[in-house]
């Protein structure tokens, strides 16, 4: 089995059952510290529900990305240009930043779009400053196709997954491979990242635990960010944007104005 991401040989280093059904192998690339499960042809089963019912973080996550992501939009990139939340679920997060003032658009081919209807990716043709995707790669089948992708539309991604422990833990010793769902089946390490970061000319930055920036840019105050929001930075920025809350209520009824 070769290696998803750096095409070096995999070695098998445990099975695991996945839906509490499925008996999968798992494979380890010593090269690039990334781990993938075999062919995953059970997506189907576990996809019957996109957002899977273990994930009872999904709005406090959202809300405190919205706020982190505002500083870092804030302090490095143009706050009035255009951004995407790909596979952005049902617009939750996509919502919550035009609520604060920023230009978010939606993209998810897979899940219906309840909280940001009429402001879909598809039907703009706008510059993408940077894209989030926020709990998305670990999905990934193929993480380099998907990556590429991502990479046509802009080169800033901020992206949330865990990264793997070191020592890499066992299939019962880590929450993260979510094997109750089904849904996770690419793991990486900072290594891996690091790997993605040089194959394609980026800069990295991350927290080391679950948050990354891939970017053509330098940027600053990555890691002290998170901190100067939970300490009261982002109602100080949100003073000085204005929300799009009224302003798309308006468009939708109205848009051709």
């Amino acid at each position: 089995m070769h290696c998803l991401i750096c095409k070096k040989e995999s070695q098998q280093i445990f099975k695991a059952k996945i839906l509490d059904k499925y008996e999968i192998k798992y494979y380890y690339c010593p090269g690039c510290g990334f781990i993938h499960t075999e062919k995953p042809y059970w997506l189907d089963e576990a996809y019957k529900n996109p957002i899977n019912k273990t994930d009872t973080g999904i709005l406090s996550r959202n809300i405190n990305l919205s706020r982190i992501t505002s500083l870092i939009i804030y302090f490095n990139y143009d706050k009035k240009g255009a951004f995407l939340d790909y596979a952005g679920g049902h617009g939750t997060f996509t919502r919550l930043m035009r609520d604060i003032g920023f230009d978010f658009f939606w993209q998810d081919p897979y899940v219906k779009n309840l909280f940001a209807n009429g402001f879909e990716f598809y039907k703009i043709n706008k510059k993408i400053e940077l894209i989030t995707a926020f709990e998305v790669f670990e999905h990934f089948i193929d993480p380099l196709e998907e990556l590429e992708k991502m990479l046509l539309i802009s080169k800033n991604i901020l992206l949330t997954t865990r990264l793997l422990p070191d020592p890499v833990p066992g299939i019962k010793n880590w929450w993260y491979y979510g094997t109750e769902h089904g849904q996770h089946i690419s793991f990486y390490s900072k290594k891996t990242l690091e790997f993605l970061a040089k194959k394609y000319n980026l800069n990295l930055y991350t927290n080391g635990i679950n948050l990354h920036l891939l970017t053509d840019k330098k940027i600053k105050y990555f890691k002290i960010l998170p901190r100067m929001e939970r300490l009261g930075l982002f109602y100080l920025i949100k003073q000085k944007i204005k929300s799009k809350t009224f302003s798309d209520m308006n468009h939708i009824i109205k848009p051709d104005k």
